[in-house]
Parts: structure tokens; sequence; C-alpha cells
């Protein structure tokens, strides 16, 4: 296999090992803060028969998720061969842990490879797909922020002021094509200004009204699955934890580390220090008990994403090299 400096294979596995050693350092941290052996005995407490159904949840959450991706494709005229685009889906699984996740361009990157869609106009698939993600996320934690966490409502209410700022400039054709005409003067943005209005026109098919709820309802129900999975996690461990607790507990870490590769870190420390705050239990129970969800929740997808990559890699007959578009053939 080549081995291209901009090879994404190559720059995954730097972001691999940078990711694990964070993951390393977050875990040492939580294990002093708890107690070595305090954690340690809540692993060996946990009835690991319970990790079968955790697993299960997440893969439906990946599931549904690949159902919503492959769905705005469609609605963009764009036809890829199904299980072509569910290798694809998985190979962006991997890039959660990309700086900036910049790496999850991967996406329209492989779809313009094997169909031909220029990527700007499927850019805003992927950007519809991870907004309502984090959409679904605000939504389950803000059920329950006022009741757990009501010092925290800005949290949830400043990114769902921009996201609804968004989506007016979407619905109001005029101040979205207002804001297009101000972005296409600024230094640096003026050669893209034509890709700027051909992914907004994309845009706006994506997050119309119809596709914007179906693909909604499936965030919901995808993450949905996840927060029981953090439910069940505490059910192997012998801790009673209300579902309502749980909902709010992983949708609102996912929403505090949104901004960090994987959550890395943030979500973490959101994850263990609330469950002491609001089930009451020890540190070394709520350090082991995201270690767990993490793993079934972030890691396997990352080592699902890593085996797909080198399936696309195949795929597209070399390396996989996100160039700005135009700069290679289609």
């Amino acid at each position: 296999m080549s081995t291209a400096p901009d090879d994404l294979l190559l720059r995954f596995r730097r972001w691999v090992i940078g990711a694990i050693a964070i993951g390393a350092l977050v875990y040492l941290v939580g294990s002093v803060w708890a107690g070595f052996a305090q954690v340690q005995a809540a692993l060996m407490r946990f009835s690991w028969g319970w990790a079968l159904p955790v697993v299960l949840l997440t893969l439906v959450n990946y599931g549904l998720r690949f159902v919503k991706w492959h769905y705005l494709l469609l609605r963009l005229g764009v036809k890829m061969d199904v299980r072509e685009n569910l290798t694809n889906f998985i190979a962006g699984l991997a890039m959660v842990i990309s700086p900036g996740k910049a790496g999850e361009l991967l996406k329209p990157y492989v779809v313009r490879a094997r169909t031909g869609a220029p990527m700007a106009q499927t850019i805003p698939a992927l950007v519809v797909e991870r907004l309502t993600d984090g959409i679904a996320m605000l939504i389950l934690a803000g059920i329950s922020v006022t009741t757990y966490a009501a010092d925290k409502v800005a949290w949830i209410a400043v990114p769902a002021a921009l996201i609804a700022f968004g989506y007016a400039a979407l619905a109001i054709q005029p101040l979205g094509q207002a804001l297009i005409a101000i972005a296409g003067r600024l230094p640096g943005l003026r050669k893209v200004a034509p890709k700027l209005s051909e992914m907004y026109g994309a845009m706006r098919i994506c997050a119309a009204p119809a596709p914007l709820l179906i693909t909604l309802l499936l965030s919901v129900v995808a993450w949905f699955a996840e927060c029981v999975g953090f439910m069940l996690v505490f059910r192997g461990m012998e801790v009673d934890a209300p579902l309502d607790v749980c909902v709010f507990l992983y949708a609102f870490a996912t929403v505090a580390g949104a901004a960090m590769p994987g959550g890395l870190g943030v979500s973490e420390g959101a994850l263990a220090g609330g469950a002491v705050t609001f089930l009451h239990i020890d540190e070394g129970s709520a350090v082991a008990a995201s270690l767990i969800t993490r793993c079934a929740t972030l890691w396997i997808g990352v080592a699902m994403g890593a085996f797909a990559l080198f399936r696309v890699s195949a795929l597209l007959g070399g390396p996989i090299a996100l160039k700005p578009e135009g700069q290679e053939p289609a």
C-alpha cells in the first residue's frame, strides 16, 4: 500500500496514538481521584453479560445514523451502492477522533470518488447528519436540565440558539444569500463563493421540513439507545440508576464534550462526575461505569472504523488523500 504523506491512514495512526494517550491519561487521573483499588473492585463487580446489550444498543445507534446518512444522499439524488456506503459510513466512525473532526470529510470524499458527485453537493448531507445528532442530544439533555443542572442551562441554550439562527438562515433564503455574499467578500473565501452557493442549495434540500423531521427522529431514537446502554452499565454494576437521570447524564456529557475529538477527557469527566453527583455512588464505581460506557460507545466505533478504512482504501485503489476539490480527479 502506498504511504503518501497525505494518506489518511497515516494520519489516522497518529490520531489513534494521540487519542489512546489522552484516554489513558484521563483514566489514570480518574483512578487517582477515585482510588485504583476502588476502580478495580467496581470493574470486578460488573457482570459482563450486560456488555452484550450495551454493545447491541450502540450498534442500533450506528445503524440508524447510517440510514439517515444514506437517506440524505438519496434526497440529493446521489445513488451509491448500499454496501459500499455502509463501509464508508463505518470508516467515518473512526474520524471522530480527528482534530476538529475534519477527518469526517472522508464520507463525502469517498462518495465523490465512487459516484462522481461533487463534495460541494454532499458535504451538506454530512453537516445535516451531524447537526441533527447535535439537536437530538440537546433535546435529550434539555428535557431534564432544569431538574438536574439548572445552573448549566446556558450549556444547552447557547448551542440551541446558534442552531436556530443557522436554520433561520436556511429557511429564509434572502438571509442565507446575504450571508453567502458577505462571506464571498472575505479574504480567502472569494474563490470558493460559487461552491458556497452550491452547498447552500444542497443544505436547503437536506434541511427542508420533511427530511429534517425524519432525520431528527432517527437521531433521537439512535442516541436514546446509547442512553439506555449507559443505564444498563449501572445495572451490570448492581446500581439503581433511573432512566431519566441516565438520559440526562449521557446526553449532557456528549454535548459538553462535542468540541473535543471524540469528547476525550470532557465526556468521561462529565459521566463520572455526574454519576457521583446525581446517582450518589462512590467515585470508583463512577469511573468504572464511564470507562465501560466509553469503550462500548466510542472505542468500538473507532475500532470498526479502522478496519473499514482499509476496505475504503482498497475501494479507491490507493491512498486516501483528502485534497480540496479540483486538485484530483473525481
